[in-house]
């Protein structure tokens, strides 16, 4: 049982839960389209998040402040001198969105720093949102938890988006000073670990019949940018033999993707943009750019598929005379989850009633790169429908209710073991 200074009844709980959820649907309306919720790496809807969430800190009592990547935190302090708790999600969106991926773990933190009240912890918590988790605006993810972990490579500074805007003019434009994002990184020896509760995100709890899940590792994950090269000619003009059609050997490309991906158990590997120029449709496409997004718990099989589809491109390219070339490649290996504090998240678990399975994610979460650097643990919430990255994306309260239970039991378990 939570001593009294931390414990929260059912009925205290069940108040944060639809408080949660309110505040989800709040954020919900900051977005970059009315009617969805789109919401990229240091848009204007951003400010406004960080403005909204940032209030709801500071009147829980949290010391608010924004790093130079757009990270927005608030620190409930601890002793002078204490290592630090990281508690938290992402802010941001892909387009047209669920209103909960990323930010049902951040307002699920905040609860539980509001429900900690005055009660005394052996640790400073900080609640975290990360302000680019999906790699929508600049095709490159976790920009916010790799400034966290010291990851952040300089060079990604002058990458631009597709109106051309550098990621440094938009950090200042947010009015950040980007050549002090190497101050966000916290120290591997001030850190306890980070504890991310997040969405499912598929349908294994609620096949289940249970609320909640401990995740036992993320899947492996490498993003590449393609491009085949052709020449652009008349459409009503140019025999088909013989044409140089860049988009056909993108087609053939997407093709040997799904063959690929359905090739081997765990496997997934998708084609989810395209960029064809001219774009015309009298016009033989003489330039395509494709992403391709390759993913396995284990990196040896994830790397081995990579290599083959890229040599499937080559081919392909040889076989319709185009040029093919890889523009962009970020890699991000597979988390593995810290067994302490795994196994404390599913002692807090049972201690609420819940035996939680043991269950992986196939989705990339701000865990995996602060797993290079940290312990780190994920906490799923059933997910019904298992629909994300949609506007269909759904939670219960009553489930939220049993995830703020486990986390306010999970504190109580680390506090007890920081302290001895």
């Amino acid at each position: 049982m939570l001593p009294p200074a931390i414990a929260a009844d059912d009925q205290t709980l069940a108040a944060a839960a639809e408080r949660v959820m309110s505040r989800c649907d709040r954020l919900a309306c900051c977005s970059e389209e009315a009617g969805a919720v789109t919401r990229r790496y240091l848009s204007h809807p951003m400010q406004e998040v960080h403005h909204t969430v940032g209030d709801w800190m500071r009147s829980a009592g949290l010391r608010v402040r924004v790093d130079a990547a757009g990270n927005l935190i608030g620190r409930r302090p601890g002793p002078e001198g204490s290592r630090v708790l990281l508690l938290g999600s992402h802010l941001d969106s892909v387009p047209n969105a669920g209103r909960y991926d990323g930010v049902l773990g951040v307002l699920a933190a905040l609860a539980v720093a509001e429900l900690l009240g005055a009660a005394p912890l052996p640790f400073h918590l900080d609640v975290i949102g990360f302000s680019e988790e999906e790699g929508v605006r600049y095709a490159l993810p976790y920009l916010g938890s790799r400034a966290v972990c010291g990851g952040f490579d300089p060079a990604w500074l002058e990458r631009c988006d597709p109106s051309g805007v550098s990621m440094r003019q938009a950090i200042e434009a947010f009015g950040l000073a980007p050549d002090k994002i190497p101050e966000a990184a916290y120290q591997p020896d001030e850190v306890i670990g980070f504890v991310e509760p997040h969405l499912e995100q598929g349908p294994v709890l609620e096949r289940a019949g249970l609320p909640v899940g401990v995740v036992s590792g993320i899947a492996g994950q490498t993003r590449m940018r393609l491009r085949f090269l052709g020449h652009a000619q008349h459409a009503g003009t140019t025999p088909m033999h013989g044409r140089r059609d860049a988009l056909l050997g993108a087609a053939r490309m997407i093709c040997e993707t799904q063959r690929i991906g359905a090739g081997a158990d765990g496997l997934r590997a998708t084609v989810g943009f395209l960029r064809v120029a001219p774009n015309a449709t009298n016009v033989i496409p003489g330039e395509v750019e494709l992403s391709l997004d390759v993913r396995h718990p284990e990196d040896a099989l994830r790397r081995r598929a990579v290599d083959t589809l890229l040599e499937l491109g080559a081919e392909i390219a040889r076989e319709l005379s185009l040029g093919f070339s890889v523009i962009d490649h970020v890699v991000q290996e597979a988390c593995r989850v810290d067994p302490r504090l795994t196994s404390m998240l599913h002692d807090a678990c049972l201690a609420r009633g819940y035996d939680a399975p043991m269950l992986p994610s196939g989705a990339g979460h701000d865990a995996a790169p602060l797993s290079e650097r940290f312990p780190v643990a994920m906490l799923f919430l059933r997910h019904p429908g298992g629909v994300s990255h949609h506007p269909d994306e759904r939670v219960d309260v009553p489930d939220v209710q049993v995830a703020l239970g486990v986390l306010l039991q999970f504190i109580h378990l680390l506090a007890e073991s920081e302290s001895q």
